[in-house]
């Protein structure tokens, strides 16, 4: 490896060009940890059949051991090369492939006997996480490495996801090898997760690809029931934990009108009584949601940081749109406006999710 295991030197900036792409994959194929930019969020990326690196990662974000990651492939082949496909889902999963990647799709399949992923990126569980990422960069970078890489987030454990190397090296910078500039991620939200290890598939984390494109290629897609939510078990996927993309200030959801304090994150141009006053991000000013999703981690960022400034105590946010995308936004701010955890570990269970193997991803 190119840099000791405890890294105390800043992290290389590479440019997303011939030299920064080969050396983002030669640092990964040495066990370095590289943020890089998905069409999603950036991820930070690590040897997914590396247990060490994978160690190195958890510890870089300060994300505890019992929420799995998922892995990135160039290719749904490769992908599936790592799971067991004797599944009765699995004409609707190489049809979902076929439509949606390389994109914002993430897939819960049953673990291959002989796959090659260490167990820490499946926290233990019997299933993986598995993604084909879009992006020429990225899928360069995929290429070239020529195995799995796990890439989560690339910000610390349950604060703001990134969508800009500026983000990445806010919070890690000194913390990991190397971060691929590859410019501002189109999505803006993480990949759907959708579970397909039982009779039927159900939808895990709402993301760039919506409930209505996904039923529209394998019909009904069930969503978790109260009694599955991770207030009580312990995350079968990424993106489960309650409490998850949270700025430092306390997040206000449907409000309707403005308190005394309050930072706005607005989407359209009917605004809450008051906001001509106040710190304001606007996610859309024309109620696109694509736009919303392209511009909330910037806006979560850039409103915690300067309500911070002006002493401003929390962030109002209007109701938003529930269907789409709107889903997706939905999702996020709910997690940023939970209470935040004391500590990392488990809620109250090390349970699976009820729906999916005892040991998944």
């Amino acid at each position: 490896m190119s840099r000791p295991q405890n890294i105390s030197s800043p992290t290389e900036r590479l440019d997303v060009d011939y030299d920064g792409i080969h050396r983002a994959a030669e640092l990964l194929k040495q066990g370095g940890i590289v943020a890089f930019g998905t069409e999603t969020v950036y991820g930070l990326g690590g040897i997914s059949t590396s247990q060490s690196t994978v160690e190195r990662i958890f510890t870089a974000k300060g994300r505890p051991s019992f929420n799995p990651l998922i892995s990135h492939f160039p290719s749904a082949e490769a992908a599936f090369a790592q799971a067991n496909m004797d599944i009765p889902l699995k004409e609707i999963t190489f049809k979902l492939a076929q439509t949606f990647w390389p994109g914002p799709l993430t897939l819960i399949l049953p673990r291959h006997p002989q796959s090659r992923i260490c167990s820490a990126v499946s926290a233990g569980l019997s299933s993986l996480a598995v993604r084909v990422p879009k992006g020429r960069a990225v899928q360069e970078v995929l290429r070239l490495v020529g195995a799995p890489v796990a890439a989560p987030s690339a910000n610390r454990s349950g604060k703001v996801s990134p969508s800009s190397a500026a983000h990445v090296l806010d919070e890690l910078d000194g913390r990991i090898d190397a971060v691929l500039n590859t410019g501002p991620c189109q999505v803006g939200v993480e990949s759907t997760v959708l579970d397909l290890t039982g009779a039927q598939p159900i939808l895990l984390r709402p993301g760039g690809i919506t409930l209505e494109e996904l039923e529209q290629i394998c019909g009904p897609v069930l969503l978790p029931s109260a009694s599955q939510t991770v207030e009580k078990l312990a995350p079968s996927s990424p993106g489960q934990l309650l409490s998850h993309y949270a700025p430092s200030l306390p997040v206000r959801l449907n409000a309707i009108d403005l308190l005394p304090g309050e930072a706005l994150l607005a989407f359209g141009d009917d605004l809450p009584k008051g906001a001509e006053r106040t710190l304001c991000w606007n996610l859309s000013p024309s109620g696109n949601v694509e736009e919303a999703a392209q511009r909330l981690f910037t806006g979560l960022r850039y409103l915690d940081r300067e309500a911070t400034r002006q002493q401003l105590t929390a962030i109002a946010v209007p109701p938003l749109p529930t269907e789409g995308l709107g889903r997706a936004l939905q999702d996020r701010l709910k997690r940023a406006a939970a209470p935040r955890p004391l500590q990392n570990t488990p809620p109250h269970s090390t349970a699976a999710h009820p729906n999916t193997p005892s040991h998944n991803s």
